[in-house]
Order: C-alpha cells, then sequence, then structure tokens
C-alpha cells in the first residue's frame, strides 16, 4: 500500500487524531471507518496517550502522508496550529478562533434533556459536574443553567468543577458528600465522570438511584454495562462520523471547497437504571 501510495497525488488517506482512553472515541473511530469505507478512503489512526501530546499524534499523521485530519478532542490552540498544515475536521466542539470545519452534537440541548428528565421525577436538587475547558463542557454547562433556569430552579443550581476522568468523577462524589446535604441527583460531564460518582457513592453506602440519581453523556459503552447501566446522553456517533468524513473529503478534493463549514446533530436522552424517582431527606 506505501508503494502505491507514493505514486499517488493525493494518498487516499484520512487521519485521525483520538484519545486512547476516551470510550467515547472509540466508538467515534468504529463510525469513522465505516464512512471512510463507503467514500473509498483508508484511515490512519494515531493516539494521544500520556507520553504522546497532540503534537506528536499529529505529525505522525503528516508523516503517513494523509490528506485531511478528523481529530477528535484536540485543544483549540492545536486547531489552528494544525490546520495550517493540512485540512482538518473538529468533531466535538464549535471552534471559537479557529478555522476549521466542524461537527458537533447539541451539547446545550442534550443536558436540557437530562435535566428535564430529573425534573419529570420530581428531582429539585440537580447538581452538575462539568468538563472544564475540554470539547462540549462550556455548551453543557451552559444547557444546565439554561434549562435550571427554565424550570425555576436556579437558586439551588450548583456546578462542581471536574473534567472527563473518573478521578474527577469520584472526586465530585466526595466533595457531594462532605457536604451538608447530598442532591437528589447529578448531571456528569461525561460517561466515564459519572462512573467515578457511581462508584465513589456505592463504596460509601449511598444507594443508586435510591437516594441519588446519576446521568452521564455520551452514551458510550460504558453506558450500557450490566452492573453500570447509567441513564445517558447519547449523541450519534454514525452521523457526527459520516458529516466528518464528507467535510474531509471535501477539502481534499476542491483546492476551494468554501469557508468553514459547522454542522450540528441532535442529542438523545437514554434512559436506564441510574435514574429513579425522587425520595425525600431522611
Amino acid at each position: 500500500m506505501a508503494a502505491q501510495l507514493l505514486r499517488r497525488q493525493c494518498s487516499g488517506l484520512i487521519g485521525v487524531v483520538f484519545r486512547a482512553r476516551e470510550p467515547f472515541h472509540a466508538d467515534l473511530i468504529e463510525s469513522i471507518y465505516a464512512s471512510t469505507e463507503v467514500a473509498g478512503y483508508n484511515v490512519v489512526l494515531s493516539a494521544v496517550v500520556p507520553t504522546r501530546d497532540e503534537r506528536q499524534a499529529f505529525d505522525a499523521l503528516v508523516a503517513s502522508r494523509c490528506a485531511a485530519a478528523i481529530l477528535l478532542g484536540v485543544s483549540e490552540a492545536s486547531l489552528g496550529e494544525f490546520a495550517r498544515e493540512l485540512p482538518v475536521v473538529e468533531i466535538g466542539r464549535v471552534p471559537t478562533k479557529a478555522q476549521v470545519d466542524a461537527v458537533h452534537t447539541a451539547d446545550d440541548e442534550g443536558v436540557r434533556l437530562a435535566v428535564g428528565h430529573l425534573v419529570s421525577l420530581g428531582h429539585k436538587d440537580i447538581v452538575h459536574v462539568d468538563g472544564g475547558e475540554l470539547p462540549g463542557a462550556a455548551e453543557r454547562r451552559r444547557g444546565y443553567w439554561d434549562a435550571m433556569a427554565a424550570h425555576d430552579l436556579q437558586g439551588g443550581a450548583r456546578v462542581v468543577p471536574g473534567d472527563y476522568t473518573e478521578s474527577s468523577g469520584s472526586a465530585a462524589a466526595r466533595e457531594l458528600l462532605a457536604s451538608a446535604q447530598l442532591p437528589t441527583a447529578v448531571i456528569a460531564g461525561n460517561d466515564r465522570c459519572a462512573v467515578g460518582l457511581l462508584d465513589e457513592f456505592r463504596r460509601n453506602g449511598v444507594t443508586v438511584p435510591g437516594q441519588v440519581s446519576i446521568v452521564g453523556y455520551d452514551n458510550s459503552r460504558l453506558a450500557s454495562l450490566a452492573h453500570v447501566d447509567l441513564t445517558s446522553v447519547r449523541q450519534n456517533t454514525e452521523e457526527l462520523a459520516r458529516c466528518a468524513v464528507q467535510f474531509a473529503v471535501d477539502r481534499m478534493n476542491s483546492a476551494d471547497a468554501g469557508p468553514p463549514r459547522i454542522a450540528e446533530r441532535d442529542p438523545e436522552l437514554i434512559v436506564r437504571s441510574s435514574t429513579g424517582p425522587v425520595r425525600p431527606h431522611s
């Protein structure tokens, strides 16, 4: 294949930068493979790990002669830098500075769905553990504040700083356990954070959803595991991948594909056993 590619003007390769520890990225990659196969292109994967940063991951794609790159969870600073070297498409956020194509879920609407679901179960004391500055976190945070206000619950709204890891969920759970009164529900920044919350609460004798309901985000494979069974906001990986691949192919095939395009996809709430009706505090 390498010899054949050297004889082509366009390599026919689409690179993907992803984070190896993120289950949602694994789901996206599966859908990206399916979409690129339909489009007649091949994929080169390059992972970001603790010993390998975004720059190194991207450089490996350039060295592989990728004609375009799809970036999953890359920092805003890297987006503009990488776009100067290859056509790139971001999945997960709307770029605020970099002029690149992007595909994302309506994350604010996703959290509004989560708040609405919990309110329908009688919950009013609902906390959000956010994702800090990570992709989608600002939109999810905004959706939380807006939804709490829409249900006239803004007075008790509370955001606990976090990120998209299990350890941040555990830390948030410990903070909530140390407070005077547990909330009746928590919306986590993503599924990994939700799993950290779930584990820490259970270790401390707090029943889920008996005492605290938990909602995750992404509906990754973690959420559907039998011992997790997490209510979660689904991002449509098939649609996100299909659109991102199409944007990448358009840039590869045209020297002037026009201004950057932004595509937004709708979320869906998947209800499982981690949420239930509110119970009065004892």
